[in-house]
Parts: structure tokens; C-alpha cells; sequence
């Protein structure tokens, strides 16, 4: 079980991480774009996780992309327990922002048109589903490795 597709230091592995930064990157501009994120505290959550989201992505984008042209695996089992933990936390953490993010964007869409505007509400929307994706991609990427570990 040398390289398992999906687990640090893969092409696919790469893919993931690409994919998880693209979509919280996504969903923190579709978030702040407008200043009035800041009434609610659902969304505040999201901005901050998906700003602990991305640098976590990018810095294990730039380990990917290093192993898979380097071909040099990173593959000690401390090293790679750091990431899974890391991605199981950011990845739970991601999907109750984005839970928190949908129910209270859904909740303001149904009390009245004075508390967001349509407009506004569908890049609230957009910013939860695009951190419902970039937690699927996470998980993914966090059971990947799990599955590695027993065979380091």
C-alpha cells in the first residue's frame, strides 16, 4: 500500500487540497462582499473558520505539490497523524459553519424581505454551499490519510 490515491503526497491529494482551498476561498468572498455579515454571528463563524481553512489548505497544497513533482513522500506517522487531526477538526468545523451559515440564511429569506434583501441572501447562500464543499473535500482528504496510517 505504497501510494493510496487520496492520501498525502498524490496527485489526488493535490486535487483535494486545490479543490478545498478554491471553494473557502469561494465562500469567504461570497461572504464579505458586503459589510453587513457582521449582524449576525452565524456568519462571523463562517469568516473565521473558512479564514483558518484556507491557510491550512494552501500550506498542505504546497506539501502536495512539492511531493507529487519532487516525488519525495512526506510518510512519518506523526507528521501525517498533525494533518489528520488537523483536517478533522477544520473539517468539523467547516461543516458547522456552514449549517449555522444555511439555517440562518434560510431563517431571514422566511421572516421578511427587510432583513436580506435577495440579493444579499444568495450570496449568503452561495457562501454556505461553497463551505459545504470545501468540507466534503476536507473529510475526504482526512479519511484518505486515515486509511494510510495504520500502514506506516
Amino acid at each position: 500500500m505504497d501510494e493510496l490515491p487520496g492520501s498525502l503526497g498524490t496527485s489526488a491529494s493535490l486535487a483535494l487540497r486545490f479543490g478545498q482551498t478554491i471553494f473557502s476561498t469561494a465562500s469567504l468572498l461570497f461572504m464579505c462582499l458586503d459589510i453587513q455579515f457582521y449582524s449576525y454571528t452565524a456568519f462571523c463563524y463562517l469568516v473565521t473558520v473558512m479564514g483558518l481553512v484556507v491557510p491550512w489548505g494552501m500550506t498542505l497544497v504546497i506539501v502536495d505539490a512539492y511531493s507529487v513533482f519532487v516525488k519525495c513522500l512526506p510518510r512519518q506517522p506523526r507528521i501525517l497523524l498533525i494533518i489528520i487531526l488537523g483536517d478533522l477538526a477544520l473539517s468539523y468545523l467547516s461543516l458547522a459553519a456552514a449549517c449555522s451559515t444555511a439555517s440562518t440564511t434560510n431563517l431571514l429569506l422566511d421572516s421578511d424581505e427587510s432583513y436580506c434583501p435577495g440579493k444579499l441572501c444568495t450570496r449568503y447562500q452561495l457562501s454556505a454551499a461553497m463551505a459545504f464543499l470545501s468540507w466534503f473535500l476536507s473529510l475526504g482528504s482526512a479519511l484518505f490519510n486515515l486509511w494510510l496510517l495504520p500502514s506506516l
